[in-house]
């Protein structure tokens, strides 16, 4: 902490800022202890923002913290990354040994792209993507908290970048427990480079906000008694506070000027304030530039315009010799305009009193020449184009170029809105440029699509030719689907479909059979959204032949046919056939969704080894380049089946790491698929309540227009209260669930088997003839489907309607046909209702036989709840089995047996963490709870006491991998 000696000290500048130093250093003091914290600081130019910072980051508070302190400049403020260049200047991480740096270790690696200047190298892993880059800079942040805490101070922030940004809220958003302040200042009155960034990081992060105010008379009066040699009278220090508006820069500037000037601090000198009034800045500096050389004026204008720059470029730029730009800079260091411990003006209100005599047409040339310079001395484009970016217009024929090469240098580090940002000044003079759209809207498809929408609309308006407009339409439909206007993009891809056809011929070359057949497969894909296009997309896949999967687009289009035809559920070995066909090349590289599609498709058909090994193919790649949405895509989906297949701890481990991950992404909040797999998996785990809790929390807006994510939460949420014991309201959702899939010709008898939920609930209710009805309807559809699951199923659910012994061998004939499919919990459910009925036919040894297999398959699945029913009625009926096992598996939560198995196997809790995309914080707590859970004190007893004959350390359960085996 500050104490009085500290604070006695203080320079003009920091007058009256005590309190603000304070608050400062008990943050400092929380980040030690481990709490972090984010400060926001902010006021008008001049206000001692600066000023303050330096010396919080000099005093005591800051001793045997890590430090690292940026200042976002103009010139700079739109560059990709520009924040964060100047946070981690300093380390020395941009140059040709930086690779060898031992803060760059592990995937810290991937933050290369953000921390040089230049073109990102082409052998950078991570590649091009947002996300590997934001990692890598976590990491490289964590690998500075190793030892010592941090300290991260970004000063001027109104012209840091939006992805500079972006990391800091990305940081926040993993900062819990870490030993870490960040600090941002901004000057209220400048309009921010990137508003939404900043805002969001400021409303949504809670930070401490500190608004430096303006000077106390006293502190105005304390300022001038340390300029003035004399006694200051009261009307000079009032008319001082009221001329300066109390802001310590303009009245340090005001203060010297007037002592130059000989004024004295009395009743003359306040009516030469008065004279002087708002204008301090320029007035003085203009003043005291007018005392100096011609070209002492030329090198300040070069220095406002070029900033930190070589005296040789500056002496080109001001067109004076070399060896007069040293003279100059102490002659500007001696009057305070330049800063004293770098090559630049003081402040940026000086900046702008340099260059404000030269006018608005002469700044222009000079910013124009300074470019040009930047260009010929072979700088990095994004370099040369931060001078463009402040002229009022792109004017000059080389300079679209220069913009677009700066584009595509800051895509290439992963700072999309900086390219997006270079490519609107290039519109200024190309406004008709559908190229220049497209580029723009494929580069913000992620991050804000909307406006990638827009731009897509304006190609659409403008482009002629018919084959560029089939793949603007391709990007349009895509984008409908992010920004969930699956029906907009259907129209377009429908309207360019026709023209495809009638311009293209009945015998198009090859290159225009895969355009055809790419857009054909878009607007199936898209067509498949939403309940108001399924019909559609349905009739047009019935009527296109199965091409062969040759191309890439061929197998887009297979992947789309499998779900429409496991969808209507009529073939289920047409359906696998094809999806394996667009899965058949693994050495390219199908669009996730499609992947995804695919092995949704397989598991549908029973062939979930191959579906498992098509999500981990997609899984390993989305890891390896920290794609984190498709992450999180696969591992709901492989959530969903390994559920499906009765791998429950499994599945719970893969649908948590999903909710972790989004718990942190500030896009969780839209997301449906990772909540209904973790819900759908924790209702088997008898914990109903929780799932309905995390069902209710989906923000995402219309979810009933949806095909797939709506009837996934309805089936969770009445599953949910089944088990809560409001039967009449989870028949009720059964039932919206079968109608809702009806109405989009959604007839697969295994997706969301609403018919034999309900049947089982109705048959309960005593509505054993209402029940026989859907029992007669879900029996036709699953033998339209014929795999053993779905025929099992439907022999199930006829059991529960019929009485006697005809009830009793369709119960048997379920355990036998469930028992050839991978759906493990599904048969261990069916062991439970035939013990169930045998046990009402009086055969007690029969039902103890089929109860206890019901208990043992159960509990080996995880479902503890169908385990504990089991064991339940397995005493009623006489039997004894040894009481539940408190197995490791069934003790742990998903997450921590995904965190134990890798610490078991040797993963360091870093690599685990890297991994998994959560912080290594949040792996230290797992291992915390995991060690308590199972009474070990090391990760060496681990593996030990996970280990079973069923389950191979780090693998799925044994009749997951055995039905692997069986295709």
């Amino acid at each position: 902490m500050l104490d009085r000696a500290d604070l006695r000290g203080l320079s003009s500048a920091l007058l009256g800022r005590a309190e603000e130093l304070r608050v400062l250093a008990r943050h400092a003091e929380a980040a030690r202890a481990r709490r972090a914290g984010l400060v926001h600081l902010s006021g008008p130019a001049g206000i001692g923002k600066t000023s303050l910072l330096r010396a919080f980051l000099k005093s005591d508070a800051c001793r045997n913290m890590a430090v690292l302190y940026g200042s976002c400049r103009q010139v700079v403020g739109g560059a990709g990354y520009g924040g964060v260049r100047e946070l981690f200047g300093s380390l020395g991480l941009s140059g040709e040994d930086a690779r060898n740096s031992p803060l760059l270790r592990g995937l810290a690696r991937r933050a290369l792209p953000a921390l040089t200047s230049g073109p990102a190298d082409e052998g950078t892993p991570g590649g091009p993507g947002v996300y590997p880059v934001l990692h890598g800079l976590y990491w490289l942040v964590a690998n500075l908290m190793a030892d010592r805490p941090l300290v991260l101070v970004l000063d001027d922030v109104q012209w840091c970048d939006e992805r500079s940004l972006c990391w800091v809220d990305f940081l926040l958003r993993r900062a819990e427990g870490l030993p870490l302040l960040v600090v941002l200042a901004q000057r209220g009155e400048a309009k921010p480079v990137a508003p939404v960034a900043l805002a969001d990081i400021v409303a949504q992060r809670g930070p401490t906000l500190l608004r430096l105010a303006p000077l106390a008379t006293r502190d105005v009066a304390e300022m001038a008694r340390r300029v003035f040699p004399g006694p200051v009278e009261p009307c000079f220090v009032e008319r001082a506070a009221t001329v300066s508006g109390g802001n310590p820069f303009t009245l340090s500037r005001l203060l010297t000027e007037l002592r130059a000037e000989g004024v004295q601090p009395d009743e003359r000198g306040a009516r030469r304030l008065a004279e002087v009034g708002g204008q301090v800045v320029s007035l003085t500096v203009g003043a005291l530039l007018d005392r100096q050389p011609p070209w002492v004026r030329c090198v300040a204008r070069a220095i406002a315009v070029l900033g930190e720059e070589s005296p040789e470029l500056i002496a080109t730029l001001a067109d004076v010799p070399p060896s007069l730009v040293a003279d100059a800079v102490l002659v500007l260091r001696r009057a305070e305009l330049m800063a004293p411990d770098r090559p630049d003006l003081v402040h940026d209100m000086v900046r702008s009193a340099v260059l404000g005599p030269a006018g608005a047409t002469a700044s222009a040339e000079l910013r124009t020449r300074a470019a040009l310079l930047l260009s010929d001395a072979g700088r990095p484009a994004e370099d040369v184009a931060g001078q463009l970016m402040l002229l009022p217009a792109v004017s000059q024929p080389w300079m679209p170029g220069v913009l677009r090469e700066a584009a595509a240098q800051a895509e290439g580090r992963g700072a999309p809105e900086a390219a997006v940002r270079y490519l609107y000044r290039v519109l200024e003079v190309e406004p008709h440029s559908v190229p220049v759209r497209v580029r723009m809207a494929t580069l913000l498809a992620e991050i804000n699509p909307a406006e990638a929408l827009r731009l897509l609309e304006e190609a659409l308006d403008r482009v002629g030719d018919i084959r560029t407009r089939a793949t603007v339409a391709v990007r349009y439909g895509m984008t409908c689907i992010a920004v969930q206007q699956s029906p907009a993009g259907a129209r377009v891809l429908e309207e360019v479909l026709a023209a495809l056809e009638a311009g293209l011929g009945p015998e198009p070359d090859p290159a225009d059979r895969e355009l055809r057949t790419l857009v054909e497969s878009v607007l199936l894909t898209i067509g498949a959204d939403e309940k108001s296009t399924i019909s559609a997309a349905r009739d047009r896949a019935a009527r296109l032949p199965v091409p062969p999967g040759d191309t890439p687009a061929q197998r887009q289009m297979l992947a789309t046919m499998a779900v429409l035809n496991a969808m209507e559920g009529r073939s289920a070995g047409r359906t696998a056939e094809q999806a394996r066909r667009a899965l058949r090349f693994p050495g390219t590289e199908l669009e996730s969704w499609a992947v995804i599609s695919s092995s949704f498709a397989l598991s549908l058909a029973d062939e979930v080894g191959d579906a498992l090994d098509a999500l981990d193919g997609l899984l390993q790649h989305s890891q390896a380049t920290a794609a984190v949405w498709t992450y999180v895509l696969g591992l709901s989906a492989r959530a969903l089946i390994l559920h499906g297949a009765g791998a429950v701890p499994d599945a719970l481990a893969d649908a948590q790491t999903a909710i972790e991950i989004i718990g942190e992404e500030r896009w969780g909040d839209g997301a449906v698929m990772p909540q209904a797999a973790l819900a759908t998996v924790l209702v088997d785990r008898g914990e109903p309540q929780r799932a309905e809790d995390l069902l209710l929390g989906i923000k995402r807006p219309d979810l009933d227009r949806f095909v797939l994510q709506y009837h996934w939460y309805l089936m969770a949420r009445a599953r949910a209260r089944r088990a809560l014991g409001d039967r009449e309201a989870a028949l009720a959702l059964f039932l919206e669930c079968g109608d809702s899939l009806e109405k989009s010709r959604f007839t697969n008898p295994l997706f969301l088997p609403w018919w034999a939920e309900a049947v089982r609930l109705l048959v309960k209710m005593n509505r054993a003839d209402e029940a026989r009805e859907i029992v007669e309807y879900g029996s036709e559809l699953a033998g339209r489907w014929g795999t053993p699951r779905a025929l099992g199923l439907a022999a199930l659910s006829r059991g529960l309607v019929t009485p006697g012994g005809a009830g009793v061998e369709l119960l048997t004939e379920s355990v036998r046909l469930l028992a050839e499919s991978p759906a493990r919990a599904m048969h261990a459910d069916a062991e439970y209702l035939l013990g169930r009925a045998l046990l009402k036919t009086g055969d007690q040894r029969g039902a103890r036989e089929r109860l206890r297999a019901a208990t043992d398959l159960a509990q080996r699945c995880g479902a503890l709840a169908l385990a504990g029913a089991s064991r339940k009625l397995l005493v009623t009926a006489g039997g004894r089995m040894r009481k539940m096992s408190a197995s490791p598996l069934d003790m742990l939560t998903g997450m921590e047996r995904r965190v134990a198995g890798l610490a078991a196997a040797g993963e360091s809790n870093r690599s685990i963490a890297e991994s998994l995309f959560v912080t290594v914080r949040t792996i230290e707590t797992h291992l915390t709870s995991v060690y308590r859970k199972l009474g070990v004190s090391r990760r060496t007893e681990l593996g030990a006491v996970l280990h079973t004959p069923d389950i191979p350390d780090g693998q799925p359960p044994g009749w997951v991998l055995e039905s692997r085996w069986r295709r």
